[in-house]
């Protein structure tokens, strides 16, 4: 019934809507946004809609696309937050007004709709201005200017730049907290604290500061584990954590250590296909304690794996972030006296996995002076 409500009614509503828009005091409505942008705010959601009522194809990354669509029409993304929220709420109205006999189920699947659309064109915002940031860093920069904090903070700017969007969406009042929009700001900030977290890292590494200490394995990944299950979660993937040999030590700086595996689970959700699996595993083998991050990626693009941990190489078509972190954590593992490598699983995914010698408690190595 809401879809048709819709459709028959399709020319009052984006003369609502377009006379709402105009009553706007900030952002400003500009005269493509009433011309163009609503008949195809409305149309979307429609769309979505549609899917979602008869039960077709998620359209979750189709969302994500017409954001990218809408940046590159010149649309800003307060524009874009503001006028699903006036659409949704112009056909709520009208609704009511006419006393359409429209489901409670249908008005929950519409503000799902609008979730998902917000949460699209945030995400995809933010991922494009990220690209054109990083291009342009990686095209001034040079091999020693990859790990400087400078550049690292270019990174911080673009998370706390998709964090702004989705928070304003959400103050806007159109979305909820525990939808699409509020895993994007989740993951935002997630990754902030990761990268501030890696920036620590890259400095202590340039300054040749290895602080060497007794870590129980056991203790680390559960510390870890309480961040990662919270990515997980906002990503919308399952998280699962195989501690074998518990009681297994190493000897190595803490926080290098932790921000290693800290990465390799960011990268592996962001990398993973959707909805899909990302273990986390630790066990001895050989003397050494190996630390595994397993993916369901679908295999690595041929002649990548070998490149990987080079900076600004990226194993996948999502070319967000500037490639920095695999190469951080190759020299973190150096300076740590470990070793770090990636094993393809053809039509799978892969698995980076993390290796260093086993101590006994109370043993403490000398402090790395040099990256």
């Amino acid at each position: 019934m809401l879809s048709k409500f819709i459709a028959e009614h399709r020319a009052m509503i984006i003369a609502r809507c377009r006379t709402r828009v105009l009553g706007r005091m900030a952002p400003r409505p500009t005269a493509r946004e009433i011309e163009h942008g609503i008949p195809v705010f409305l149309d979307h959601l429609v769309q979505v809609l549609s899917s979602k009522l008869n039960r077709g194809p998620n359209l979750e990354n189709d969302a994500t696309r017409h954001g990218g669509d809408l940046q590159r029409g010149g649309f800003t993304v307060a524009q874009v937050v503001h006028d699903y929220g006036d659409v949704c709420q112009t056909i709520t109205e009208l609704a009511i007004e006419q006393g359409a006999s429209i489901t409670a189920q249908e008005f929950q699947a519409l503000n799902l709709c609008l979730d998902e659309a917000i949460a699209g064109a945030v995400t995809e915002f933010g991922r494009l201005r990220e690209i054109i940031v990083g291009t342009k860093v990686a095209a001034e920069g040079d091999a020693r200017a990859t790990l400087d904090i400078g550049t690292l903070a270019h990174e911080l700017r673009n998370l706390l730049g998709t964090a702004t969007l989705a928070t304003e969406a959400l103050r806007s009042g159109n979305v909820g907290m525990s939808g699409s929009t509020g895993s994007a700001l989740v993951r935002s900030l997630a990754s902030m604290r990761d990268l501030i977290d890696r920036s620590f890292v890259v400095v202590r590494l340039k300054a040749g500061i290895a602080s060497s200490e007794t870590i129980v394995i056991a203790s680390l990944v559960e510390e870890i584990e309480v961040s990662a299950m919270l990515q997980a979660n906002a990503y919308g993937h399952r998280l699962s954590v195989d501690t074998q040999d518990p009681d297994a030590v190493v000897s190595a700086d803490r926080q290098i250590l932790a921000s290693i595996v800290m990465n390799l689970l960011q990268n592996a959700f962001k990398y993973t296909h959707p909805r899909t699996h990302v273990t986390l595993r630790t066990y001895v083998r050989a003397g050494r304690m190996v630390i595994e991050v397993e993916d369901e990626c679908g295999g690595l693009a041929a002649g990548t794996a070998e490149k990987l941990f080079e900076p600004y190489v990226q194993g996948s078509t999502d070319h967000s972030g500037l490639g920095l972190g695999l190469d951080i954590c190759r020299r973190g593992a150096e300076a740590i006296g470990g070793a770090i490598q990636v094993r393809d699983v053809p039509g799978m995914g892969c698995v980076f996995s993390v290796n260093l010698p086993v101590a006994t408690r109370g043993s403490r190595s000398p402090a790395s002076t040099s990256p």
